[in-house]
């Protein structure tokens, strides 16, 4: 059990680029580039079609998602997800290795990671440095599409690593979780506005602190080492031994608070899914702690 919980988080560079070299992806060993950008950015599914690691595939998650939802990128259904990655090639028994192609190093594959510990995967890591730094050391891409023989995949939802609405505003009041933010700063107090859709202002939950997702990663977009994250929470005085939610804006950056905490080994940090697209729109506003209009005015 020890090794399930505290499975390897990262894989770096040099140890994908040898398992690619050595013919070792397949049945056991699936990689998937989960990139994701803002509407009119960039094209996720057009980058990955001109270059990728080779073997790997495209997580779309916005194809793996509750599209029924009105919030952002709300987790799918047992089944859905279990369709979705087995068509991928991903079995139970698979080692699965996500990554995504911003430029910070890591943005959307912590939320890949997540989802597939949150569906009961364990044996899940993220590429250390993302492709940015795959690309910046030479090793391989192609543009050759794989086409991985289809696998059965048995999801079973981990309810300890999600949070609902309702569970945040009962949290209000019982305080037994911390709540850890990761959005940006300005985002977080208020001052600075949300990007994406229009009519959502920025603000955060009562009680929660603002940890930017970006500081957990070093200039170069590797992941910090376990020493300086663990800092990092203890200056924010929070206590790695006690229950703990991430939020941001749709369940994303969150899981770079989820990833910081595994790799100080608590594996057991739970995401707030609707996060603060959700809590915005159903919160009442003396629940909602904003410099917004006092700004604006």
């Amino acid at each position: 059990m020890v090794q399930q919980v505290l499975y390897r988080a990262l894989v770096s560079t040099k140890w994908l680029a040898e398992a690619v070299r050595a013919n070792k992806l397949g049945p056991e060993l699936r990689v998937l580039d989960a990139s994701w950008y803002e509407p009119g950015q960039q094209d996720a599914q057009k980058e990955f079609r001109e270059r990728h690691i080779p073997g790997a595939s495209f997580f779309d998650i916005e194809e793996c998602k509750d599209k029924s939802s009105p919030y952002e990128l709300m987790l799918p259904s047992e089944k859905h997800f279990a369709d979705y990655v087995g068509h991928l090639g991903i079995s139970n028994h698979t080692h699965v290795v996500v990554y995504d192609g911003d430029q910070l190093g890591s943005f959307y594959a912590p939320r890949a990671w997540w989802m597939f510990r949150v569906f009961g995967h364990r044996t899940v890591s993220v590429l250390n440095g993302g492709f940015k730094n795959w690309v910046k050391e030479g090793h391989p891409v192609t543009s050759e599409m794989s086409r991985p023989e289809p696998a059965v995949f048995k999801a079973t939802l981990d309810r300890s690593l999600v949070k609902t609405y309702e569970e945040m505003v009962e949290n209000l009041e019982s305080r037994r979780f911390q709540v850890v933010d990761s959005r940006a700063e300005g985002r977080f107090r208020g001052t600075a506005p949300e990007p994406g859709k229009e009519g959502l202002e920025p603000g955060h939950i009562p009680g929660s602190l603002n940890m930017p997702f970006f500081n957990f990663l070093t200039e170069e977009g590797f992941e910090k080492s376990t020493d300086e994250i663990r800092s990092m929470f203890q200056e924010k005085k929070v206590d790695l031994s006690k229950p703990l939610i991430a939020t941001c804006r749709k369940g994303v950056t969150a899981c770079h608070i989820a990833l910081a905490a595994y790799l100080c080994s608590k594996p057991d940090v739970a995401v707030y899914d609707g996060s603060w697209s959700e809590w915005f729109r159903r919160a009442p506003p003396e629940h909602k702690i904003s410099e917004w209009n006092r700004n604006k005015a």
